[in-house]
């Protein structure tokens, strides 16, 4: 070989890969009944069982230890499943793992994520974003959008392939108990518009999106995870409220779609029929009526939702008929695999629509760059997932939430030279936001007020407040998940309705519609919330009362009367 010729397959060879990206469609839904080599290349290859192998996504983990590691790793080998679903753990040893699993896969693996809030959701050392509630009251929606993109190249350098996000369901009602701060709000245009903002920052930057949970898990008072829950409205109601948003994510393109379990008697009346199991839900009206062309995830399968009345991989199989293209989290999948041959013997399925989805699951490997590499680069990994720009980002999103309700009055009258009470509510230690005021309150003492504190204690408080000429409050939520009502005993409770009636200034790191569990705090002057108890949340809220930081939020739900979504002074 000449040198001449030497140097044109060296310059291929290098240029190879970036011609394939650059051949990548940047719009998931343009590209998908387009012709693609890569595709029906590794189609042809894959026999028929492997063809329905890959509409299987099992769960992975890298906190279970190795014996666990290595029987998912089996089942790769055996199985020769599509993808795998990452759970707990930390990091590095999650981009270990993942190098180990592609290297043994025949097809390469799309690996996937609960990371609605980014991978702090799911693994230790990364970045939590705020929840979607928080971002609910943000009204500049480029900072979503911001957001949607950070998560995607955290995704992108972890080698991952689909974020099980955003949630698009509309939280109408208050005791829902699994979906709360994961929605955006309840009036279904601004959640319809964050989603999308949110999605577009994903999938502009090669992350396929989950949106979940079709048709809407929002007016539910049953977690699906236990229970099959039931939605009782009309398909009028449905239409008009409910599906908006998935409407409208349709519309701009969405790459994939997570069905969940509910039974809803209006669009299919089969009792106790999940919807992940109705053909009428999944295919006529996802796939024909709205027109979806991408991805449709079914939510876990593990999940009581279905396998309570649907056990054994009977869900698994059902789900596949009703039209699903991806199950997630079979509770086997070989049995799975045997089970779907069987449908398609008996004529309940057919090969063309295990086939169609199959080229979709291949397409969707292919878009998210799998056809040009599967492995993750360890080295830095820790310090690219704690990047100074995320950081910043966290912090400018907390400052763009605050919302500030009633009125500005205690926030006019704030004065550094006044003596000064800092309580913190239903904390064990000092607060952050306590600590902030340590520079510019010479002349404070600091409170601390756990959940279980004693009436006599309380009565402490009480009398020592006496002295002072200004208070301030925070209400802290110190759990993982803020649920809608404070875990506080009754005592405190009461105590804050009358810290509203002495003054005092409130600054609320907690769900939003735990205000309607505090009987009195209305009437306090000024109540600025900030909807979880996160460092960012607190510095905000220290920020804007001490005149650093002017807030913008909104609410972004209605708690009661007192409280009303779009409620939020601009100051």
């Amino acid at each position: 070989m000449n040198k001449k010729v030497k140097h044109i397959v060296f310059l291929w060879a290098f240029l190879c890969p970036l011609a394939l990206i650059a051949q990548t469609p940047k719009s998931f839904i343009e590209g998908i009944n387009e012709p693609n080599a890569w595709v029906d290349s590794v189609f042809k290859k894959l026999s028929k069982r492997d063809r329905i192998a890959q509409m299987f996504m099992v769960r992975a983990h890298t906190d279970k230890g190795k014996a666990f590691e290595d029987s998912i790793a089996k089942v790769i080998k055996k199985e020769r499943i599509g993808g795998l679903v990452f759970f707990q753990g930390g990091p590095v040893r999650q981009a270990l793992l993942t190098n180990r699993y592609q290297s043994i896969s025949k097809v390469p693996l799309m690996l996937a994520m609960d990371a609605e809030w980014g991978l702090g959701m799911r693994l230790d050392s990364t970045i939590s974003f705020p929840y979607q509630l928080t971002m609910g009251a943000i009204q500049d929606n480029k900072l979503i959008y911001e957001m949607g993109r950070q998560v995607a190249l955290d995704f992108k350098r972890m080698g991952m392939h689909v974020n099980f996000a955003p949630v698009a369901d509309i939280n109408n009602n208050p005791k829902n108990p699994v979906i709360g701060v994961r929605s955006f709000g309840d009036n279904k245009f601004k959640v319809a518009e964050k989603v999308t903002a949110y999605m577009k920052g994903l999938q502009d930057n090669q992350v396929i999106v989950s949106v979940k949970h079709f048709p809407g898990h929002g007016d539910t008072d049953v977690d699906s995870h236990y229970d099959l829950p039931q939605l009782p409205f009309s398909k009028a109601r449905l239409d008009s409220l409910e599906i908006y948003p998935f409407k409208e994510l349709i519309k701009e393109g969405a790459s994939g779609m997570m069905v969940a379990h509910m039974n809803i008697p209006s669009l299919d009346n089969t009792p106790n029929l999940p919807s992940t199991l109705s053909k009428p839900i999944v295919t006529n009206l996802l796939k024909e009526e709205l027109g979806f062309k991408g991805l449709i995830f079914s939510d876990a399968m593990e999940m009581k939702g279905v396998a309570k009345f649907f056990p054994n991989g009977e869900g698994d199989v059902l789900g596949i008929i009703a039209g699903m293209d991806v199950i997630e989290l079979s509770g086997n999948s070989k049995r799975a695999v045997k089970l779907v041959r069987k449908a398609i013997k008996k004529r309940n399925l057919t090969w063309d629509q295990v086939n169609a989805s199959v080229k979709k699951i291949l397409y969707s490997k292919y878009w998210a760059g799998l056809h040009t590499s599967k492995y993750v680069q360890v080295n830095n990994l820790i310090a690219y997932l704690n990047r100074p720009e995320a950081a910043l980002l966290n912090q400018k999103l907390a400052d763009a939430a605050v919302t500030v309700l009633n009125s500005d009055v205690q926030l006019k009258n704030f004065d550094r030279t006044k003596k000064t009470a800092i309580l913190s509510i239903g904390t064990n230690e000092l607060s952050a936001f306590q600590n902030s005021f340590r520079p510019v309150l010479s002349n404070s003492m600091n409170y601390i007020l756990p959940k279980n504190i004693t009436d006599q204690e309380i009565d402490n408080v009480r009398n020592e407040l006496k002295a002072y000429d200004q208070i301030i409050v925070g209400i802290h939520d110190m759990r993982k998940r803020p649920a809608p009502v404070l875990d506080y005993n009754k005592s405190l409770k009461s105590f804050v309705a009358e810290l509203a009636g002495m003054n005092s200034l409130f600054a609320v790191f907690a769900n939003p519609y735990s205000l309607a569990g505090l009987p009195g705090i209305e009437s306090a002057k000024t109540i600025l919330i900030n909807y979880q108890n996160t460092k960012e949340a607190q510095n905000a809220s220290f920020r804007v009362i001490n005149g650093g930081l002017k807030a913008s939020g909104k609410l972004p739900v209605t708690i009661n009367s007192s409280f009303i979504n779009g409620d939020g002074l601009i100051k």
